[in-house]
């Protein structure tokens, strides 16, 4: 099947449009029974593949019909996997939490044979601390995240059916590249890979350059501890991220695009190999697309695990086949980049958010969030906290929300001590910052960073000195070794938190620790070595009083 126009993008959607309606509006045909059951990394880690099986036994064993299973990608809530959603006509949509095989028996006697809910094993019955399916979403606004969870991501008709591709079609045969990329500026859209650089302007660069050949990539690295947005997404929605880099390749002049993951992420590789073959065979990748004169086409490459190659320089010479090492800049990678050629380099969930915005508009988007922030930020909630999982909130949503309305407070009825936004290139933030707007200026302000969307929660039990040294530790081990401040600087640094952990540290160390913090900052190469000092200034700053009892 080739799309070769968009009427044939409208007339596959209204064919398959019913698949999916009532999953979308709450509102299902008579004869239809769904289950859907998350198969993302969190669901099969927490035994979802048995589940899955459990209920096609089931099915089977009890001669059940017009029942069917879908696998679907991460809703979010992590911290209830394997979690299996119920779709029943005359039913609001039941949401199972922490369903294991032996429990798949009670919701096929109960919920499918005689039409009663297993109240026992619904998700917000099983603690107190765990809400409703409702209040986790309440201050969430899904846009990147808005088909995880919903459709089944290995199959490209039900991304069609929630107007997949749409988007592409609308560029290709009613906008020119500079209209969309006006269309990307307009909207507030900044990377969301950590720098937030304007994303319609690194396009606008990018398709100003004098080159024939240009290229355009995807950064799936995603090295941060405690993060897996990326991964998430590339899980349970693969085709929106292509679709985001077609419109790219078209908007900058690219007719060759790299998806660079790492090699650790087998099924989100799994699934987005799967959904690039679709793409091909439907017409969305290759030669002339939905009968266009554009044509575009995506690779993809293996990461070794190398932190530093979330950075693009670094990022973009591993695609080359040389040692992932970051580049002095100026050029930038825009103007010069993957083998000499003009390259815009964005990270998946930035990729995400076009789609959405070419089909919903420019003043859509810019409406939510912050004057400076646009939009939501994704963010993975990890650590000392009840609602492990994934959150996408409007950007000026303060920590307090995310962390105790969201995320349900503190686990174990601890006291919050901190929270670590930006992974080992960010900086800890005390309780007294907890009302401070989630947007990125507000977060560099008080000494962190967005980062690509690592939000570690810890309380009164973390020792922040220790802390500081696990992040310098990871900084350290991940420095290529290009630059000597960051080479030696990180080691340096870490040996004096060693020493002070140790109890054997005085004040000249302190102050060693924070003239080399400085140093390390202001003169290594790249960004890792520029932030890596992060958490031990901010830990300095802000639980000065933890170091001050360790010391000698």
């Amino acid at each position: 099947m080739k799309i070769q126009s968009l009427d044939d993008l409208k007339k596959l959607k209204e064919e398959y449009g019913d698949r999916i309606y009532g999953r979308v509006h709450n509102d299902f045909p008579s004869e239809k029974t769904e289950v859907l059951i998350g198969m993302a990394t969190c669901g099969i880690s927490s035994g979802s593949k048995e589940t899955l099986q459990a209920f096609e036994d089931a099915i089977v064993k009890n001669h059940i019909k017009d029942v069917q299973i879908i696998p679907v990608g991460c809703l979010g809530l992590c911290h209830g996997e394997p979690l299996v959603q119920v779709n029943r006509s005359g039913q609001e949509s039941v949401l199972y939490g922490n369903v294991s095989r032996e429990e798949v028996v009670k919701i096929v006697e109960e919920h499918l044979i005689r039409g009663n809910v297993v109240e026992s094993l619904l998700y917000e019955n099983h603690s107190e601390t765990t809400p409703s399916k409702g209040n986790t979403f309440k201050k969430q606004v899904r846009i990147a995240l808005q088909n995880c969870g919903v459709i089944n991501p290995e199959d490209i008709q039900e991304y069609i059916a929630v107007d997949g591709y749409e988007a592409l079609a609308k560029v290709l045969h009613t906008m020119t590249p500079e209209e969309t990329i006006q269309e990307i500026k307009d909207s507030g859209l900044r990377g969301r890979g950590g720098g937030g650089f304007s994303t319609g302007l690194k396009w606008e660069i990018t398709r100003n350059q004098p080159h024939e050949k240009k290229f355009i990539i995807c950064n799936a690295d995603e090295g941060d501890p405690g993060a897996f947005m990326d991964r998430s997404i590339l899980e349970g929605d693969p085709h929106c991220v292509i679709e985001g880099m077609v419109i790219g390749g078209y908007a900058i002049g690219a007719r060759e695009g790299i998806i660079y993951i790492r090699a650790e992420y087998p099924l989100a590789i799994e699934r987005i190999h799967s959904a690039i073959y679709y793409a091909r065979e439907w017409g969305i990748l290759g030669g002339n697309i939905m009968g266009s004169n554009f044509s575009f086409d995506l690779k993809i490459k293996f990461g070794a695990g190398a932190f530093v190659c979330g950075e693009e320089t670094a990022l973009i010479n591993s695609c080359e086949g040389k040692r992932g090492e970051p580049n002095y800049k100026p050029p930038y990678p825009a103007e010069e980049g993957y083998w000499g050629n003009p390259t815009c380099v964005n990270n998946v969930e930035t990729f995400a958010n076009v789609p959405r915005i070419i089909l919903k508009g420019r003043d859509w988007f810019s409406s939510i969030g912050t004057e400076k922030s646009k939009g939501t930020k994704v963010f993975a909630l990890t650590g000392k906290v009840n609602r492990v999982g994934l959150v996408e909130i409007p950007m000026g949503t303060t920590l307090r929300e995310v962390i105790f309305d969201i995320g349900g407070g503190i686990r174990d009825g601890k006291r919050f001590k901190a929270v670590q936004t930006g992974g080992p290139s960010g900086g800890v933030i005390p309780e007294e910052h907890l009302d401070i707007p989630i947007d990125y200026e507000s977060l560099r302000e008080i000494g962190s960073m967005m980062g690509s969307g690592g939000m570690i929660v810890m309380d009164e039990t973390d020792n922040m000195v220790d802390i500081a040294k696990f992040y310098l530790e990871f900084s350290m081990d991940e420095s290529c070794g290009r630059c000597s401040p960051c080479r030696i600087g990180t080691k340096r640094l870490y040996e004096k938190l060693t020493k002070i952990t140790r109890k054997k540290g005085t004040m000249e160390d302190i102050d060693q620790l924070k003239t080399l913090a400085q140093m390390v900052r202001e003169s290594s190469l790249c960004g890792l070595g520029q932030t890596a000092p992060n958490p031990v200034i901010s830990t300095l700053k802000y639980f000065w009083q933890e170091y001050q009892e360790l010391l000698h």
